[in-house]
């Protein structure tokens, strides 16, 4: 991930922020154990989609800027401004009532706000002919001060469409001045407009390629970045239950998959309630022993089962390890490609991992700590493979 940071910081050169999104738990990663390995790495700040995101940052101890692209009800601006935690401003009638919410005495905290551009996404900002308007409303309020505008990509890809994004970002936010009379900062790229070269301005947000991902729809891209990224999380588990099976045996559920020949089956303790898709059954492989084999059976929400008849050797028992995502030898199963198999997108793949799932994360040593349900995360840098893996037949590594 650092790696991948370190890309993206030479793509768009000196003096350009890099704030990564790390809503919807680091895109599955882990927010708090990601954040503070981003913030050691150099990066200017964070983005998250909800002010509860934020504050679990700042909760967590994170102490680089935070912005909620989304916009926030009033009640939460005093405890904004008390946080540092910048909000973003999307809508006139939301702005007054927020702006009415801050306390006579936050300036002693000020409410850093962002204005949110419409150029073309259609889900949210402010237009750009009524921007000047929402900035100087927002000089008039004592408490607050304007920090940036930005804007989102509908299409990076599409060069015509984001060049109409981009004028119509440029006119609005030109009209733009702090209270000392300078244009205030500008970010308008996120994952996709990165690989596809869009300017940076002074910011940019990377999403799925801070976690080493392409955009699926920027696959094919001749883009130096992109090839410059590596996935940083694999998902790995072993089984609980390895069986011999004879011909004509049903398998899960349904069943939707019956043997048609004398069948090893082996079981993995996860399912839809952690995020691998009901609509994956006999749909996906998974690895072991650099080889791919099928699952088979419908998913279940606590098993999915793999047919490890043909893995040559010895016969697969329950101390093997199998990949659904990641590595193994010359083999990968990527996130992409189970999107392609759920005909849907590899951030939702990635999002959808749930919070049982343990995390187990890596560094060049080795395992350094790990995050379940019974602990936000345990960090033990210097800890033996042995100890951090041992604790749970089921993990994401990062």
């Amino acid at each position: 991930m650092r790696a991948n940071i370190a890309a993206i910081r030479s793509s768009v050169g000196a003096g350009v922020r890099i704030e990564p999104v790390v809503k919807a738990d680091a895109y599955g990663h882990g927010a708090v154990p990601v954040a503070r390995a981003l913030e050691a790495a150099g990066v200017e700040g964070f983005s998250v989609a909800t002010f509860d995101e934020a504050v679990e940052l700042r909760i967590a101890g994170l102490h680089a800027p935070i912005l909620v692209l989304y916009p926030v009800p009033p009640l939460f601006a005093a405890e904004a401004a008390r946080l540092d935690i910048g909000l973003s401003v999307g809508d006139d009638v939301l702005l007054e009532r927020l702006l009415a919410a801050v306390p006579d005495g936050a300036a002693e905290h000020q409410l850093r706000l962002q204005i949110e551009v419409e150029t073309g996404l259609g889900r949210g900002g402010v237009l750009p002919e009524r921007l000047a308007a929402v900035a100087a409303a927002i000089a008039r309020s004592p408490g607050v001060r304007l920090d940036a505008v930005w804007s989102h990509l509908q299409a990076p890809g599409d060069a015509t469409r984001t060049a109409t994004q981009r004028a119509r970002f440029d006119a609005g936010a030109d009209a733009v001045r702090d209270r000392g009379g300078a244009r205030v900062a500008r970010h308008i790229a996120a994952s996709g407009g990165l690989v596809a070269g869009v300017p940076a301005y002074e910011a940019v947000r990377p999403g799925l390629a801070t976690y080493g991902i392409v955009p699926d729809d920027m696959a094919g891209v001749d883009s130096a970045l992109a090839a410059r990224l590596r996935p940083v999380l694999a998902l790995r588990a072993r089984p609980v239950r390895v069986v011999d099976l004879p011909a004509g045996w049903g398998i899960s559920y349904g069943p939707s998959f019956e043997t048609r020949r004398p069948t090893r089956i082996a079981t993995l303790p996860l399912g839809y309630g952690d995020g691998w898709s009901r609509t994956l059954s006999n749909r996906a492989e998974a690895l072991v022993r650099g080889r791919r084999v099928p699952l088979v059976g419908t998913v279940a929400m606590d098993a999915v089962m793999a047919d490890v008849t043909d893995v040559p050797g010895r016969p697969v028992d329950v101390d093997d390890e199998l990949t659904l995502i990641g590595r193994d030898g010359d083999e990968a199963i990527t996130a992409v490609d189970v999107a392609r198999a759920r005909s849907t997108i590899s951030w939702e793949v990635v999002t959808a991992m749930s919070r049982r799932l343990p995390r187990v994360y890596h560094a060049a040593a080795g395992p350094v700590g790990m995050r379940t349900l019974n602990g936000e995360e345990e960090l033990w840098p210097g800890s033996s493979s042995g100890t951090a893996t041992s604790a749970t037949s089921r993990s994401t590594r990062s």
